[in-house]
């Protein structure tokens, strides 16, 4: 639904452009492509756990990520803790939806594929800090 927002704006940007003589601006066609772009692909997704409080945050770019905990009483836990702080590609190769997170049939672990080579990693959430880990399958 998002997309095709984002498809008749281009369209009516580019109709009011060429009905007024005006060829459409080079930043205009590039802020659309870019907008459209990213809706495709964006840089952090939620994946729920079975923990009904608990999801993991994923930086789709860099492997980069978070459980992120949540609570309606004051005695639960709110807040982000580190999975992985360490981007798993170089700066340069960072790029919106390289990575996916896959549940397993295990509570507390998932499978992390990097669509572009193909490496897959162990992800192991945990409220126990000594029980979290990110490791290269």
């Amino acid at each position: 639904m998002i997309n095709r927002y984002f498809i008749l704006i281009a369209l009516l940007i580019s109709f009011i452009s060429s009905s007024q003589g005006l060829p459409p601006k080079k930043n205009e066609n590039l802020i659309s492509a870019q907008v459209e772009k990213q809706v495709e692909s964006p840089i952090y997704r939620l994946s729920p756990t079975e923990n009904y409080w608990t999801f993991i945050k994923l930086d789709t770019r860099n492997g980069k990520m978070w459980q992120v905990h949540f609570t309606i009483s004051q005695e639960g836990y709110e807040g982000e803790l580190i999975l992985n702080s360490s981007s798993l590609v170089l700066p340069t190769e960072e790029v919106s939806g390289r990575f996916v997170l896959y549940p397993t049939k295990n509570t507390y672990n998932f499978i992390l594929l990097d669509q572009i080579n193909g490496n897959t990693y162990q992800v192991q959430w945990n409220s126990d800090k000594e029980k979290r880990f990110v490791s290269r399958i």
